[in-house]
């Protein structure tokens, strides 16, 4: 799953049935979410996340700004199974995702997201999808998700002046000889042991204490 996510709306759920909503007590089978970006924003989409409460099907539309910025919806997935069987559990509160390659279309220029959910089954009093989010495509060699303050260091040590500094590499080889000398010293230490007075076997009648 991509990191990268773009503010929007989830509008509240809309129910579809067929005939009166106030009389008629049967369960609806189908809802629509509505996921709208801000007013002049147009993404293109690399992924659609949500996490899965019951919904047996769910189909994707997109609406799509063209060339002369005419928006029209087109539907880029159909009736994508969430669950393998709607009468059971299996995959009915699993995170999903709906990535760009399985899309009818190219998901470019969009700026709102139709979710059209789906549950043949009356076992569930209920159905949804939760933490609806949606990642953009991000260019190779866009700048987009490089932060500011990075950006401005990189040029402010473009521009800092490195005359009169030593040569990196002269540098590095120097620490290198420094630490395979060390190295050298340390298997060669010498494991006997000095006594506190002792020089050459002898003692030195300087250093005594006398008491």
């Amino acid at each position: 799953m991509s990191v990268n996510t773009v503010p929007c709306t989830v509008k509240p759920t809309v129910t579809l049935q067929i005939g009166d909503a106030e009389t008629d007590s049967s369960r609806p089978g189908v809802y629509v979410i509505d996921v709208t970006l801000p007013i002049g924003q147009t993404v293109n989409i690399q992924e659609i996340s949500f996490k899965n409460y019951y919904t047996a099907y769910v189909s994707v539309r997109l609406l799509r700004r063209d060339g002369e910025g005419a928006a029209k919806w087109t539907t880029c997935l159909r009736n994508h199974c969430l669950m393998p069987s709607p009468h059971t559990e299996e995959g009915s509160q699993d995170y999903c995702s709906v990535y760009r390659q399985q899309m009818l279309i190219e998901p470019d220029n969009v700026t709102s997201v139709r979710l059209i959910l789906r549950q043949p089954s009356s076992a569930w009093l209920n159905f949804s999808v939760e933490d609806i989010k949606i990642h953009p495509c991000l260019n190779e060699d866009s700048e987009w998700d490089i932060p500011d303050w990075l950006s401005d260091l990189t040029q402010v040590d473009q521009l800092c002046d490195l005359q009169g500094l030593p040569d990196p590499q002269t540098v590095s080889s120097s620490i290198q000889q420094m630490w395979a000398l060390t190295e050298v010293m340390q298997t060669n230490q010498t494991t006997a042991s000095i006594g506190r007075f002792d020089v050459d076997g002898c003692y030195d009648i300087n250093l005594l204490s006398f008491t």
